[in-house]
């Protein structure tokens, strides 16, 4: 289940970043993590198993009714079980008026997920 991510997630939420390719840095992921904290178009949400296991986040673009996918990571543990096509799926279904779309970095996974 996807929830909103909050200020007491911010270690879970560096440590799932820090898989991400582009967030090696520590200091590139507190910028990460303090750009989702406070830029209003962006929202990052985590999934929820029975622990935290993945983080997508992304950005709102409410002018042309999208939403752009700029960081999606799942814990290495639970890879290969079809948790990133889950949270794709489950951000399509909160955002059934947004048409979602990839960065550069995203679009590989994207891409697979037929039901965007």
């Amino acid at each position: 289940m996807l929830i909103r991510y909050k200020k007491t997630f911010e270690k879970i939420a560096m440590g799932l970043l820090s898989f991400m390719p582009t967030e090696k840095d520590l200091k590139k992921l507190q910028l990460t993590i303090k750009e989702y904290e406070t830029e209003e178009n962006l929202q990052l949400f985590l999934w929820k198993e029975e622990d935290i296991i993945g983080l997508i986040g992304v950005q709102m673009n409410d002018n042309d009714s999208s939403l752009m996918i700029q960081h999606i990571s799942v814990n290495p543990s639970h890879r290969y079980q079809g948790v990133g096509k889950r949270m794709v799926k489950a951000l399509k279904d909160m955002y059934p008026n947004k048409n979602i779309t990839a960065n550069d970095t995203t679009a590989p996974f994207v891409e697979k997920c037929d039901f965007c």
